[in-house]
């Protein structure tokens, strides 16, 4: 299974921090599993790719990615104010 998400800013600099505060999250992953996480343009891009059986697997994965996005756009509006 593969799955591609992009998240779309208003410039590079936010698609940038966006992507430096998840980073982090992409490192123990299961054995078959991997995902590699980039900035194009004014876009978070992620792919992710799965071999496993279980969809579930990947449906937290996703789950998981974007819950640590909403926390980090939160957190960089907070600074603003």
């Amino acid at each position: 299974m593969k799955t591609r998400l992009s998240l779309t800013y208003p410039d590079k600099r936010k698609a940038k921090a966006i992507l430096d505060a998840i980073s982090p999250d992409n490192l123990n992953l299961p054995k078959d599993m991997s995902i590699n996480t980039f900035v194009e343009k004014n876009c978070v891009i992620t792919i992710i790719e799965y071999n496993g059986e279980n969809f579930l697997t990947l449906q937290s994965t996703i789950d998981d990615l974007l819950s640590c996005v909403s926390v980090a756009e939160k957190s960089i509006s907070a600074l603003k104010e």
